[in-house]
């Protein structure tokens, strides 16, 4: 019972930051549900919580989405998503959780060199940038902070920011989430009371993040998730040599 409480706190709170970061949720709330469950049930479980999220996140921001951006992503992030989701239920939980852990380190310190380096990925790669975060949303749930790295480039203007990354989210989640029911509903429907518990949390969350979202620096936040997705994948790669290969 006092996971419960703690699983849905945090589920709140993620929500709340991640409207303002536009992305971060999954990478926040599946380590504390692998206290709970298996790797494989613990994404899928996290990507019901998350659509439920964005969809929220969508109908409170919509009047700022820049559709244009939505075009060149769209397309891109449904074909990399269902492969992704594809791939994820053939591969076993130990290199999964490896694959998540090294892949949520090295992404910020590619952040951070960017920043050194003053390079700006060209407009040309948005496909690969939508294929990539909706491979890897598939895959294992973190797709936002790849499609950051892109987007923010294109939406300097916080409001379409937040609003456009919750559209693409929700294209990634529409098209993963029947793949994972499809191979593992059994498993995942044990869990339906607690996926209700931190669907609730994480639509309560985005009221405050939406307050959040207008009064204070993305960056701040945004910062904030980044240093969250390092320690995540510490946690990842930790998590990863309990499991046999």
């Amino acid at each position: 019972m006092e996971e419960l409480v703690l699983v849905a706190l945090g589920a709140f709170l993620a929500a709340a930051l991640t409207v303002p970061a536009g992305f971060g949720l999954s990478t926040m709330l599946t380590p504390m549900v692998l206290l709970l469950m298996g790797p494989h049930e613990a994404v899928a479980v996290v990507a019901v919580v998350h659509g439920a999220h964005n969809a929220g996140k969508f109908a409170a921001l919509r009047e700022h989405v820049n559709f244009d951006a939505f075009r060149k992503y769209g397309i891109w992030l449904i074909i990399g998503s269902i492969l992704g989701a594809l791939l994820q239920n053939e591969v076993p939980q130990a290199p999964l959780l490896a694959v998540i852990g090294i892949f949520l380190i090295v992404l910020p310190l590619l952040t951070l060199s960017e920043k050194w380096t003053g390079y700006r990925i060209p407009e040309a790669n948005d496909r690969v940038g939508g294929f990539g975060s909706g491979f890897m949303g598939g895959l294992s749930g973190h797709q936002g902070a790849l499609r950051a790295m892109f987007l923010t480039r294109r939406l300097p203007d916080k409001m379409a920011y937040a609003a456009t990354a919750s559209i693409l989210a929700l294209c990634v989640d529409f098209s993963r989430i029947p793949v994972y029911l499809f191979f593992r509903f059994d498993e995942i429907s044990v869990h339906l009371n607690l996926t209700l518990v931190l669907v609730a949390s994480a639509l309560l969350g985005i009221q405050v993040g939406k307050r959040w979202l207008k009064s204070l620096k993305s960056e701040w936040i945004h910062n904030g998730v980044m240093i969250g997705i390092v320690v995540s994948g510490i946690f990842y790669l930790n998590e990863a040599i309990g499991y046999p290969f």
